[in-house]
C-alpha cells in the first residue's frame, strides 16, 4: 500500500496561491522535452497514466508541462488523464514557439491568446494556476507580453504568471513592467542559479528549478569510461549536458556517491535534498521516467539535509 507524502505547499512569489514543493514534470509525455525530432517518443500514454496514478496516489498534486513537450502531445495526455480520473491537479503550462518577429510569433499577445486556448482545450480545463513564458523573446516588447500574461489572469483563464529561461538580467526587466510570480529555471548541483536566485529574493518571484538532476547525470547513471545507458538522455538529447563530460565532473559525482552512502540514501534523494533544503527554492520539478523513479522523492522529503551536510556538500560542487 502506498503512503501518501505530506509535500509542504510555499507561497507562490507576490500571489495569494500557494504551490507544493514537488510536483510531476510531464516534459517526457509523448516527447523528450520541445525537440521536434523527439516527438512521438519518450513515454506513451498508458506508461504517463501509470506515471501520474503513481505520482497522485504518493501525494504529488500538481502537475507541469509546456505546450510545447512532445508537440502538445503531453497536456494531451495529462487532460485525458484528468477527464479519466475525475480530479484535477494544480497546473503549470507555458508557451513560446516560433520565435520570430511578428504577430503570431514568440510572445506576442496575439499568439499567446491563441495557445493558451489551444493548451486549456487540450488540458480540458478552464484555467490553469501558473502560465509561463518558456524562453526570452526578444522580438517582442516584454511590456507586451506582461500585458497578454495580466488580461488573461484578469479574465480567470490562469490564476498566476511568470517566466522560464529567463537570466537574471532579463527577469529583472519583467518585474519593472509588471509582477511576474515565478520563474522556472534549472537549477541543481551541476547548475547553479544564484544570479537569478538572488533576483527573486529581492522582487519576490518563486523560484522553481527543473533538471534537478541534470538529466540524470546526479543518479549516477553515468560512469567514467562507460557507455551511456541505452534510452537516457545522452542517448536522445545530449547537447545540453555535453559539456558536463569532465574528469571534475565524474570526481565530483565519486564524492556524492561517498556522500549518500554514508546517509544511506541515493545519490538523486540526496540531490533532490540539497534542493529541498535551500528557502529559496519554492518547487522543484521532477521528471521520473517511470514510477519507480518516484523513490528519491520520497527519500529526500523523509531524509532532509541539515545546514551543516548541505554546506559539506556544496562545498563538493564548488
Amino acid at each position: 500500500m502506498t503512503t501518501t507524502l505530506e509535500i509542504e505547499r510555499r507561497p507562490l512569489g507576490r500571489s495569494d496561491l500557494t504551490i507544493p514543493r514537488i510536483a510531476l514534470g510531464c516534459g517526457n509525455f509523448g516527447g523528450v522535452g520541445s525537440a521536434p525530432e523527439l516527438f512521438g517518443h519518450g513515454l506513451s500514454d498508458d506508461q504517463a497514466f501509470e506515471l501520474m496514478d503513481a505520482a497522485w496516489a504518493l501525494g504529488i498534486d500538481h502537475f507541469d508541462t509546456a505546450d510545447a513537450y512532445g508537440g502538445g502531445r503531453s497536456e494531451r495526455a495529462i487532460g485525458r488523464w484528468i477527464a479519466s480520473r475525475g480530479v484535477k491537479p494544480g497546473l503549470t503550462t507555458k508557451t513560446y514557439n516560433p520565435m520570430d518577429a511578428g504577430e503570431d510569433s514568440g510572445l506576442s499577445p496575439r499568439r499567446i491568446e491563441r495557445q493558451l486556448e489551444s493548451s486549456l482545450r487540450r488540458l480540458g480545463v478552464e484555467r490553469v494556476e501558473l502560465y509561463l513564458a518558456h524562453e526570452f523573446d526578444p522580438y517582442t516588447a516584454l511590456g507586451e507580453t506582461i500585458g497578454a500574461f495580466e488580461e488573461a489572469q484578469a479574465a480567470g483563464r490562469i490564476r498566476a504568471y511568470g517566466v522560464s529561461n529567463f537570466d537574471s538580467f532579463q527577469l529583472e526587466a519583467a518585474t519593472t513592467v509588471g509582477s511576474p510570480q515565478a520563474i522556472q529555471n534549472e537549477h541543481s548541483l551541476l547548475a547553479g542559479a544564484e544570479a537569478v536566485l538572488s533576483v527573486c529574493a529581492e522582487r519576490r518571484v518563486a523560484f522553481s528549478a527543473f533538471s534537478p538532476l541534470a538529466g540524470g547525470w546526479l543518479t549516477g547513471k553515468y560512469r567514467r569510461g562507460e557507455p551511456f545507458p541505452s534510452g537516457s538522455r545522452m542517448t536522445q538529447r545530449p547537447g545540453p549536458y555535453e559539456g558536463l563530460l569532465t574528469d571534475r565532473t565524474f570526481d565530483a559525482l565519486d564524492r556524492l556517491r561517498s556522500f549518500s552512502d554514508e546517509r544511506g540514501t541515493s545519490m538523486a534523494g540526496t540531490a533532490l535534498a540539497w534542493l529541498l533544503a535551500d528557502d529559496q527554492v519554492t518547487q522543484v520539478v521532477v521528471g521520473p521516467g517511470g514510477p519507480d523513479h518516484l523513490e528519491p522523492v520520497r527519500e529526500a522529503l523523509a531524509r532532509p539535509l541539515g545546514a551543516d551536510e548541505r554546506a559539506r556538500l556544496t562545498e563538493v560542487f564548488e
